[in-house]
């Protein structure tokens, strides 16, 4: 009798070990073993093909292969852009979830695609290997606000998963800028104006890491820093990248701010 009870309370023990263990899909809920995301939500994410090599502005199928007019006219001061998504649904409810309301299960799953994206492309090219990561900055008022920098989150993460050094506190915000939302390139460039320090010398090759590049104004001003400390070669990596402004519309759809964003599932 007694053995047959410490048989089922071991059966018992096995199943609550095997069910606290097997993670659920942030979107659909299904069981998941791949960084809290089903391979059939991860399917259904908004990749970022086509796109320009430049700068990842997501493109038209009719411009496979072919640079944005912006990178043509005016080109970046980095070399390329690695980002895998376009910030679009559910793109960017996930997002959000994690930037704004500090939910880090769905920051998690991308931050792992974003990994495996960027070591099968490293090793198609190993000689575009940075020496060195480097996070957005963000100034430390803001950071207080919020609990985290989810650039320096992100970065932190793929240093690790690509053995790569993260450069901690070289790159300062030195004023509080307004938001850079509703801003378009040029706004969001006189925005930044003199407000981005760089402490020490950097390394020959470097990557900055951001979350999500909407006009590639923060990375533009940033490369442009470290390349006048001597920096020769200049990569940005992110999770996402917004679409071109599509023609104002007579009566356009107010979006709710992020913070008040719905449960998508």
């Amino acid at each position: 009798m007694i053995k047959g009870l410490t048989l089922l309370s071991t059966r018992i023990k096995q199943k609550v070990n095997s069910a606290l263990l097997t993670e659920r899909c942030v979107s659909c809920l299904a069981p998941t073993t791949d960084h809290g995301l089903c391979a059939a939500c991860r399917s259904d994410l908004p990749a970022n093909t086509p796109a320009c090599p430049r700068c990842a502005l997501p493109l038209p199928d009719s411009a496979t292969g072919l640079c944005c007019g912006d990178c043509l006219r005016d080109p970046p001061p980095f070399a390329r852009a690695r980002i895998p998504w376009r910030y679009e649904f559910p793109v960017d409810r996930m997002i959000g979830r994690y930037k704004y309301q500090g939910q880090r299960k769905y920051g998690r799953p991308l931050m792992a695609g974003l990994a495996r994206h960027l070591e099968e492309a490293l090793a198609r090219e190993p000689d575009c290997r940075p020496e060195a990561l480097i996070a957005a900055p963000m100034h430390p008022a803001r950071r207080r606000q919020r609990g985290f920098n989810q650039a320096q989150d992100l970065a932190e993460y793929l240093g690790r998963a690509l053995d790569l050094p993260v450069l901690r506190g070289r790159v300062h915000r030195t004023r509080r800028t307004p938001t850079q939302r509703g801003l378009d390139r040029a706004g969001r460039l006189a925005n930044l104006n003199d407000s981005l320090t760089l402490t020490g010398e950097p390394p020959a090759s470097v990557a900055i890491v951001d979350d999500v590049v909407t006009t590639g104004a923060t990375a533009r001003a940033l490369a442009s820093l470290l390349k006048s400390a001597g920096t020769q070669r200049v990569e940005l990596w992110a999770l996402a990248r917004t679409p071109a402004p599509v023609s104002p519309r007579p009566h356009p759809a107010v979006s709710p701010p992020a913070e008040q964003w719905p449960d998508w599932r």
